[in-house]
C-alpha cells in the first residue's frame, strides 16, 4: 500500500490495535485487526507519518555510516567469543548476588537483533558482541536480563530494579540504542 508518500505491507490478524514496525532494511509494516477498513489504517499511517519519516532516516543514515564498518577476523571473532565467555558469566554473578536473583544456564550465541533474553525458568542469553561494548553498557544488559528474574516485563516495577543497581542505566541504555548496530555489523 501507499501512503502519500510512504510505502507499507499490512498484516492482518485476529489482534484488535494496530500497531507500526519499521524493519531494518526500511520497509514499513502495519499489523492490524482482520476487519479494519483500509482507510482507517490508511489514516493510521498519515497520523504516524512523521515518526515514520524521522526512523527511515534514521535507517538511511545508518546504511550511510555502515559502509566505514570493519568487519572482524575469524581469528578476532574467536578471541573475542572466548574473552565474552569468561567476562559476561562472571559480571551475571556479580549482579546476580547483588540482586538475591537465581539464574539458570547462560548461553552466549552471536544473535542478530537482541542483546539479551530471560526466559521464564532462569535461562539467560547473551549476544557474545556485548564484549565490544563498554563495560557498563554491557553490565547494563546484564542487569536487564536479571530484573526479569523478578519482572518477566518491562513494567514500571521492573524499571526501579534496574534503578536500583544502575541509577545512570538510561544512559547506557541509550548507549546501545545508538550504537549498538556497529557492534552487530562488526560481528556479521
Amino acid at each position: 500500500m501507499l501512503s502519500s508518500q510512504i510505502s507499507y505491507q499490512i498484516i492482518r490478524s485476529s489482534r484488535k490495535t494496530m500497531s507500526l514496525e519499521i524493519k531494518a532494511d526500511g520497509s514499513v509494516v502495519v499489523r492490524a485487526p482482520l476487519r479494519l477498513s483500509e482507510a482507517k489504517i490508511q489514516k493510521f499511517v498519515e497520523e504516524k507519518q512523521e515518526w515514520i519519516l524521522k526512523n527511515l532516516e534514521k535507517i538511511q543514515k545508518r546504511d550511510a555510516q555502515k559502509e566505514n564498518v570493519q568487519k572482524l577476523s575469524a581469528l578476532e571473532r574467536q578471541h573475542l567469543q572466548n574473552k565474552a565467555c569468561v567476562v559476561i558469566p562472571r559480571r551475571v554473578a556479580y549482579y546476580a548476588e547483588k540482586l538475591g536473583v537465581s539464574y539458570g544456564k547462560i548461553t552466549l550465541r552471536q544473535q542478530k537483533t537482541r542483546w539479551g533474553s530471560c526466559a521464564a525458568n532462569g535461562k539467560l542469553n547473551f549476544n557474545w558482541l556485548l564484549i565490544l561494548a563498554p563495560p557498563e553498557v554491557l553490565d547494563y544488559v546484564v542487569v536487564h536480563e536479571l530484573c526479569h528474574r523478578r519482572e518477566m516485563n518491562h513494567s514500571q516495577a521492573f524499571w526501579k530494579e534496574v534503578e536500583k543497581i544502575l541509577p545512570d542505566y538510561r544512559e547506557r541504555q541509550k548507549w546501545l540504542k545508538d550504537n549498538g548496530w556497529r557492534l552487530m555489523e562488526e560481528g556479521f
